[in-house]
């Protein structure tokens, strides 16, 4: 098990960046694939991004492809996700998650963190 913990949310107008990190706990945390989750108000949670345990592979949502990058540090304990070209339709909760699985074209993951609030402003 890891303690997830994220940061660097805020608010942001159309076009910027920012880049969201995940710290975790414990000394498992290169045991994990790792993601990022995001839930608009109103709305379901969906996927983002994923990353391997390695760093090697990583998966992305069409909708973020190309604008989001998700990396991690295992010498840190630590997965980012640098997002640019931000728009308002990216407005939403943003949930670090860890031991990030798929089947059948759903993701979801094993542990989560708390959350923090991206805002995209027009």
């Amino acid at each position: 098990q890891v303690q997830l913990v994220e940061s660097g949310g805020g608010l942001v107008q159309a076009g910027g960046s920012l880049r969201l990190s995940c710290a975790a706990s414990g000394r498992t945390f290169n045991s994990y694939s790792m993601g990022w989750f995001r839930q608009a108000p109103g709305k379901e949670r969906e996927f983002v991004a994923r990353i391997s345990r390695s760093g090697v592979f990583t998966r992305y949502a069409d909708s973020v492809q190309g604008r989001f990058t998700i990396s991690r540090d295992n010498a840190k304990n630590t997965v980012y996700l640098q997002m640019n070209s931000l728009k308002p339709e990216d407005t939403a909760v943003y949930y670090c998650a860890a031991s990030v699985t798929e089947v059948g074209g759903k993701y979801d993951a094993d542990m989560w963190g708390q959350g923090t609030q991206v805002t995209v402003s027009s």
